[in-house]
């Protein structure tokens, strides 16, 4: 897609965006390095001369015990652009269903009716909607008659759509009386509306193709990126500095050539092959390859049963791809259009990433497709019949074992209070337990938890290197279990308890799992830019890849692997060459096949260096002839993907000519 109109928006937008965020804070008495008292007169409560209600100084107090936590020096900053980055987020995700015509009750939130920045159409339609909305029709009706109250009209409208799209993605939209919908910019309906350049500046075409959203998250970090990249990098900087988003034709290539491959083995006459353009078909091999492929290629598979997981998934472009193959493997074998999503979503498809803006893009995207092929899919998640795999890591390294666990109460033994309790006088440790009993039973998810405690005290520094051990995995699964019941019983405690835990436990899981695919543009980084934890984590753990992330995550790929299975990812070209990465390419080349590899110059990606997407099995045949192609700046037409592939350029038949005569 022609990306001109974002990546002239998008920037821009996050200066407003985060100049809006801090003027409402302001508003609501806190500043970089002060926070205004507030006093209370009856049910009001004041700030600086200004009447807010209880329930708004409530909100407001959980805003400031939040930038507290970001740390007393450019907490206040990091806060400013998480919410800035937050509200973007949501508002651009409605301009995106507005325009696909996927909100429920068919009316434009963020545009008016003829498509311009005018009133947003919705305004006339304010009682129409209440009720689906939940809002209070009778004031609905009463602001709209008013004629001077469209300020207030349309913020409660806008805030009653996020509030109804939390039960479709509470990842994006968060709960009715959320602290945040204070944060929400001033004078949408004006001229000089923050809304005005995401309807105005972007054409209506481009909203059609979800890719949108990636191309918005790439641009609107851009201007962060330029400021962190070549310094060693904080942990929350570390998103800004290594995102990089992937062009749709290499996502194609990776994809194609390890799940799309996997299936041809099984299959291979089936009609998908003529669906992939960026496949490479194997070619002659040694006789000890075929043998080998014979004796672990399954006569059949079940689509199912594929998991494909993006370690490193940020805005979901890679997902939304292997979505797309899927959801033609599933047809081929049968399955109904409109059953497959929810299947591909709950059974198949698994992301992580350290940014919590960028998990909540992917698995929008990722709504969004299921959308198209099944419309009664958001009824589907409102009645907990779909949850999506895809999380944004979180540390674990403020939390108080012992009192989630006492608060949890498995055994059943603690008396019971209030929520309010959870935290207060619950000093005693667990008692120790020789005999293998009940007790016994539950004592291992204590020791469960402590070990989920200490492996992901890191996670938004190390995020998907975090390695869970495959062998708990059926004990995380049983704890998962234990925790949903707390969530749906009476006991407020426990409940608390397991909706803290909850997040922990799933990354876990997926991290624990072993996967048919595992497909990533990592994060490219090396060892000048990391900080001490990130650097000696390296060392540590994974000495032959240490210098750059995008090779530890290489590595790290093959440990998230079933045998056989695929690691596709694109990354720098360095690791071919460097001395740094001798033991790395050894390893690669005794413990696995390079299945193909497409070796890219440099600003091929839209970045000053080479990269190359590279397909290997795990455990694969060191003997596999390989199928390269090398892809240079001319070989890419004004759609940025390839004119033809594989090109035809001089050094692809030279390498030709060379086989040939070798032959």
């Amino acid at each position: 897609m022609n990306t001109k109109h974002l990546k002239n928006y998008a920037p821009k937008a996050r200066r407003q965006f985060i100049q809006a965020v801090e003027n409402r804070l302001a508003w609501l008495g806190i500043y970089p390095n002060t926070v205004a008292e507030v006093s209370f007169q009856g049910d009001s409560a004041l700030i600086e001369g200004r009447v807010f209600s209880r329930k708004q100084a409530e909100q407001r107090n959980r805003l400031i015990d939040r930038i507290a936590s970001r740390g007393a020096t450019g907490g206040f900053a990091m806060f400013a652009r998480e919410m800035a980055y937050t509200w973007f987020n949501r508002l651009a995700a409605i301009r995106f269903m507005e325009l696909k015509g996927y909100l429920e009750h068919g009316y434009r939130v963020l545009s008016s009716k003829d498509g311009s920045a005018g009133l947003p159409e919705i305004l006339d339609y304010a009682a129409d909607v209440a009720d689906l909305l939940a809002l209070d029709k009778k004031q609905m009706i009463e602001l709209q008659l008013a004629g001077n109250q469209q300020e207030k009209l349309y913020r409660e409208l806008l805030l009653g759509q996020c509030h109804y799209l939390h039960a479709i993605m509470p990842f994006m939209f968060e709960a009715l009386d959320d602290a945040t919908e204070l944060l929400l910019p001033d004078n949408l309906t004006k001229t000089d509306s923050i809304l005005k350049g995401l309807v105005e500046e972007i054409p209506e075409a481009d909203w059609q193709n979800i890719e949108v959203i990636g191309w918005l998250y790439q641009f609107y970090i851009s201007e962060h990126k330029d400021a962190v990249i070549g310094k060693v990098v904080k942990s929350e900087d570390i998103p800004a500095a290594t995102q990089l988003f992937t062009p749709n034709w290499i996502v194609k290539y990776l994809v194609q050539n390890s799940v799309g491959r996997q299936w041809l083995q099984t299959y291979p006459d089936s009609a998908i092959k003529a669906q992939m353009e960026y496949y490479i078909g194997p070619g002659e091999q040694p006789a000890e390859v075929i043998s080998q492929l014979q004796a672990h290629t399954p006569a059949s598979i079940e689509p199912e049963s594929i998991k494909v997981l993006d370690p490193a998934c940020g805005s979901g472009h890679i997902l939304v791809e292997v979505y797309e193959l899927l959801r033609e493997i599933y047809l081929e074998r049968g399955y109904r259009l409109r059953d497959i999503p929810q299947l591909i979503l709950t059974k198949n498809i698994f992301g992580l990433d350290i940014d919590d803006r960028a998990a909540q893009l992917s698995g929008f995207a990722l709504m969004m497709k299921a959308r198209e092929d099944d419309r009664r899919i958001f009824d589907r998640i409102k009645n907990d019949q779909l949850q999506l795999n895809i999380f944004a890591l979180q540390q674990t390294d403020t939390l108080d074992i012992n009192r989630l666990w006492q608060a949890l109460n498995l055994e059943g033994k603690q008396q019971r209070g209030s929520s309010g309790d959870l935290f207060g006088g619950l000093d005693d440790a667990l008692p120790q337990v020789a005999e293998p009993t009940q007790h016994g039973l539950y004592h291992q998810y204590f020791t469960l938890l402590q070990y989920l405690k200490a492996a992901f005290a890191q996670a938004k520094t190390l995020g998907s290197l975090v390695q869970i051990e495959h062998s708990k995995l059926e004990a995380l699964q049983n704890l998962q279990a234990l925790l949903q019941e707390k969530q749906q019983g009476t006991d407020p405690a426990a409940k608390q308890a397991a909706e803290v835990l909850m997040p922990i436990v799933q990354q876990a899981l997926v991290l624990a799992q072993q996967y048919d695919a595992v497909i990533a543009n990592p994060p490219y980084m090396g060892s000048k830019g990391m900080n001490a934890d990130l650097k000696d984590f390296a060392k540590d753990k994974y000495p032959d890849s240490k210098s750059d992330l995008f090779a530890i995550f290489i590595e790290r790929g093959f440990g998230l692997n079933k045998d056989f299975g695929y690691n596709a990812m694109v990354t720098m070209q360095s690791w071919m060459f460097l001395s740094s990465y001798e033991s790395l390419r050894l390893k690669i080349l005794q413990q696995s096949s390079i299945e193909c590899m497409a070796h890219m110059g440099n600003g091929v990606m839209g970045i000053a260096f080479g990269t190359a997407a590279t397909v290997c099995k795990k455990g694969g045949s060191p003997l596999t002839i390989g199928a390269y192609c090398y892809v240079e700046n001319d070989d890419i037409g004004d759609d940025d993907k390839p004119k033809q592939f594989p090109p035809l350029n001089e050094r692809n038949l030279n390498a030709a000519k060379q086989a040939k005569a070798h032959t």
